[in-house]
């Protein structure tokens, strides 16, 4: 823990967090989106491509799959609510460090960095 109580942030959790998001179909419109009103899986699949929240159509299994990566890297947090955890999704203070390098559109990953990316998703022990 940091100074002031707060966990602080490695390089190794910004770069993994970073990673991701260049990995991922989410634009930074939906990270925006996320910084202020939480999301849904299902909120996801429906949105309009008009909401420019992914370069590419996403279903709500595959948007989950990514929301729940993005959770375990701690970019992402289920939102609270009267009766405990709901499927709804905000940013955290680690997704803001995570996207402060693009102030414009994330980069998208070459293909090296995605099956890097992709290995540490799905085969982190290797």
């Amino acid at each position: 823990m940091g100074e002031d109580g707060i966990g602080s942030t490695t390089p190794r959790a910004l770069h993994r967090g970073r990673l991701a998001l260049r990995c991922l179909p989410f634009r930074q419109a939906f990270y925006k989106h996320l910084e202020s009103r939480a999301l849904g899986s299902n909120d996801l699949a429906r949105a309009p491509a008009a909401a420019g929240w992914c370069s590419s159509p996403v279903g709500a299994n595959e948007a989950e799959g990514h929301l729940i990566w993005l959770i375990q890297l701690g970019v992402l947090r289920r939102e609270v609510d009267g009766q405990g955890l709901t499927e709804r999704v905000r940013l955290t203070p680690l997704g803001r460090q995570v996207l402060e390098p693009w102030t414009a559109e994330i980069p998208r990953a070459n293909p090296g960095q995605r099956l890097w990316g992709w290995l540490q998703r799905h085969r982190p022990r290797l």
